[in-house]
Order: C-alpha cells, then structure tokens, then sequence
C-alpha cells in the first residue's frame, strides 16, 4: 500500500466526512509512514483527528509498505490536548459525549495495537490528549522546546492520568496531575523517561533514524515483538516468560529466520520479505 493508498484508506473510515479538510499529513518511504499532526493552530485532539488517526493506524496494519511509523506534528504544538471549543453541551444528543471518549480510546488503542512500532517526534507542547497520544507510542523522541503535562485540573475535569503512569513514576504522575505542572523534556529525559530530549534542530533526523533502523528488521519479528511487549505487561513473570517463548517458536519457522541464518554464514546484509 503506498503512501497515497494509505490516505486513501483514511479518508474511506472517516464515516462520510471526506468533504471536511485532513488533519493528517502521510508519507511512506523506505518503509517507514510519517505521520503529521496537521490540525492548526495546536493540532487540538478533534473528532476529525480522532478518527484520520484510528484510520491510519488501522491500516498500515495491512500495508506491506509500512514497517514503522514516525509519528510528529506541524507548527509549534504537538498536540494541546482534547478540542474544548467543540465539546458536546447539554443540548447535544443524547450519547454524544460518551461516542467522544470512545473515539478517543480507540484512537489511542489503535496505536498500542498497531502490529508496526511508531516512533513519536514531539516537536513541541504534549498536553492532555496530546500526552495519551505519545504514551500509546513504543519510542519517546522529543525537542528541547516540547513540555508535557496534564492540565485538565486548570479547567476542573480530571484528565488521562492512566495514559501517564505507562512511562511516568508515582510521585510525578500525581504532581502532574493534582497541579497541571507542564514538564519540560529535559527533566523526562533526566529521570530516564523518555529516549532522548535534543536541539530543535536535530530531533525529527535523530527519531526518523530510529524508525529507519525499526523497518530493516525481520517484520514478522519486529511484529512479534511489539505483541510480546503489549502482552508482557499485565502477566507475571512466568506466563509473560512463556509467551515470548511461543513467538520465538513461531518465529524459528518463517522465511525470515531462515534467511537470517543464509545471511549470517554468507555474511551479507539479510533481505527480509516479512513472511
């Protein structure tokens, strides 16, 4: 599926609003979907948005052009959060606002459960719906210039914190929370949190190079390994143990091991055809 193709399959979910303008921008080359939040002015988390992400991510489940995704955003926002100006009021029919938070789980599960790793680039502020979006990613790259936080408390709701604690400790979690502090990426990546905090400048190569490196492995392999660590994480040590040793098993028969190991004794660069 080109990167065409891949739009294409966006606009056909977006359940009768192809006449509304993308808030998306995709890219595929090299194997790797670029994916730009393109929803000025701070690429606010709307219907639309909600849905052109679920969509993409669905699709490059089956598109064999695609073996990673990066994952960034235009202007000087990554993502303010969820679009208050066009939340359901007391006059919206009845069920509008629970349809709204179910787009927005999906929105972040088709992420997690994308079978192809994304590789998050976030350019600027990560807020609110905007910080659930870089938790549901595998890889966390972010500029000097971007903060997250979780500021809903400033407006009196109550905001993601479960998306929060998939990378964020206990106390800063909270802190968050309970005070809307916007965290600068420095102090994630001083604690460890995140993959690298670095130079406007530099970020979105040093991400992309990532993604780069992601899609020129085996991807039976890498999809393997995606699952295992979606599924690790809620067993304990010998179920999760065990599983992975099933995908390893399941693994050693595909054409791609078999190549690996042709590789190896020839010593060449492997060729992987994904089966």
């Amino acid at each position: 599926m080109s990167g065409y193709q891949v739009q294409e399959a966006v606009h056909d979910r977006r359940l009768g609003k192809e006449q509304m303008m993308s808030c998306l921008k995709i890219e595929v080359e090299d194997f790797v979907a670029t994916v730009t939040l393109a929803n000025p002015p701070v690429n606010s988390a709307s219907v639309d948005m909600m849905l052109e992400l679920t969509a993409a991510f669905d699709a490059f489940n089956e598109s064999p052009d695609v073996r990673a995704v990066l994952l960034t955003a235009e202007g000087k926002t990554f993502c303010a959060g969820a679009d208050l100006k066009n939340r359901p009021g007391p006059d919206a029919p009845a069920g509008t606002a629970f349809a709204r938070q179910r787009m927005a789980r999906e929105m972040s599960w088709s992420m997690v459960e994308c079978s192809k790793p994304v590789v998050v680039a976030v350019n600027g502020a990560a807020l609110g719906a905007g910080l659930g979006i870089v938790a549901s990613c595998d890889i966390i790259v972010a500029s000097e210039r971007a903060v997250f936080g979780l500021p809903e408390i400033d407006v009196g709701l109550a905001g993601g914190a479960k998306h929060a604690v998939r990378f964020i400790p206990h106390s800063l979690a909270r802190r968050m929370v309970l005070t809307g502090w916007r965290v600068p990426a420095e102090e994630l990546y001083r604690r460890g949190l995140i993959e690298a905090a670095l130079p406007h400048e530099e970020f979105l190569d040093y991400a992309r190079g990532i993604a780069k490196e992601i899609a020129s492995k085996s991807p039976v392999a890498v999809a393997a390994a995606k699952d295992s660590l979606n599924v690790i994480d809620n067993l304990s040590l010998r179920d999760g143990y065990r599983y992975e040793q099933g995908n390893t098993y399941k693994l050693s028969k595909s054409e791609d091991a078999k190549e690996a190991v042709r590789a190896f004794i020839e010593k060449r660069p492997p060729v992987f055809q994904g089966r």
